[in-house]
């Protein structure tokens, strides 16, 4: 008994001397386990006689219960001082600003801001969303359009072609979005009132001129549209794209082969050292070019001048973004910067309304 009594205090010695659970799991295995010193004890029961093992087996027993008891405890201690330990070494500042969730992480490119942006503009004139492939035809993007073979016209559009076909024909890059103007025409019939967004390329590159960007061309065709027509459309989008209450326009003569008149058309602005405010000021900005739609066109796409007029204008939808965003190197739009990305982009939950704001 006297060893069985000098075994129970070197085990609670060695349970309070632990000083990590590691160290307590091995006192534990030591004594408790199917090998420890003990559990060997209680091994013995067996070959003892009825009244030996009566003695011997309740002195075991409540030896037992009193490690077991001592480890528990211990336990507990060593827990708790751990998850103080811990407390301790992970400290959270909850002054710092709240991290932005992932959703919020990413951004829209001003590109696409302005697409949806024009749009909406549109869309709440009563305009569709006309749209053709990039890959054209020579008589799509230039003869339909009043740019016969030869015309020195032809010149400004320098542009991508591809290597002829058997026939001598040759397919491009298409230079502006017109031939989907003349594919809406070949396949709808009067009235017709879209715009048609999209990529156009041409060989230029500078500041303000990449091998590829972006147009957005509007269309009206009926049997009463004019020039009024026309610029009461331009002034309204312009007051929207902007957010301006009021801005005035000029409109000048010019020339292209598809429109007759055709028109450049200047908005009034004040150019400051760093920006650009629209509606206010002195100066002009040239923004698009319009016109009547020519009779040559109407004719190429099936449709009667003498019965039908209409009207068209195209403008740059990089061109416009630049303006209205501070952005001052076109080139910067197709740099694929994440950190000029996360400066001029919008937040996916920022979808551009009216009655909201184009740009809140």
């Amino acid at each position: 008994m006297s060893d069985l009594a000098s075994l129970v205090q070197s085990i609670l010695a060695e349970i309070a001397a632990a000083g990590d659970e590691a160290a307590l799991e091995a006192v534990r295995v030591a004594s408790l386990g199917k090998k420890g010193s003990i559990s060997a004890l209680l091994a013995t029961l067996g070959k003892m006689s009825p009244d030996e093992r009566k003695t011997q087996g309740a002195a075991i027993n409540q030896a037992k219960d009193e490690v077991t008891q001592a480890l528990a405890a211990r336990r507990d201690v060593l827990k708790s001082a751990a998850l103080d330990a811990r407390l301790a070494s992970e400290t959270i500042d909850v002054t710092l600003p709240l991290r932005e969730a992932p959703a919020e992480a990413g951004r829209i490119h001003p590109l696409s801001q302005v697409w949806d942006e024009l749009t909406t503009i549109f869309a709440d004139m009563g305009f569709s969303v006309a749209e053709g492939p990039d890959i054209e035809t020579d008589d799509y993007n230039f003869t339909k359009l009043n740019f016969p073979e030869g015309h020195p016209a032809r010149e400004m559009h320098d542009t991508f072609f591809f290597h002829p076909k058997e026939d001598g024909s040759r397919m491009l890059l298409r230079t502006h979005t017109s031939p989907v103007q003349v594919r809406t025409m070949l396949s709808q019939k009067p009235p017709i009132r879209v715009i048609c967004p999209g990529r156009t390329y041409r060989i230029d590159s500078d500041a303000t001129h990449t091998p590829q960007f972006h147009q957005v061309e509007g269309l009206v065709i009926d049997k009463h549209s004019h020039l009024g027509h026309l610029k009461w459309i331009l002034h309204e989008f312009c007051k929207a794209f902007f957010e301006v209450d009021h801005i005035n326009m000029r409109f000048r003569p010019s020339f292209f082969p598809f429109t007759e008149p055709s028109l450049e058309v200047d908005i009034q602005c004040r150019r400051g050292k760093d920006e650009i405010r629209f509606g206010e000021g002195e100066d002009w900005l040239e923004i698009l070019g319009c016109g009547m739609v020519h009779p040559n066109v109407l004719r190429a796409c099936g449709i009667d001048p003498d019965e039908y007029q209409g009207f068209a204008w195209g403008m740059g939808i990089d061109r416009i973004a630049m303006l209205k965003y501070g952005i001052a190197d076109l080139r910067q739009l197709f740099d694929s910067d994440v950190r000029w990305l996360s400066h001029y982009g919008f937040k996916p939950l920022e979808v551009p309304t009216l009655a909201g704001g184009l740009s809140s």
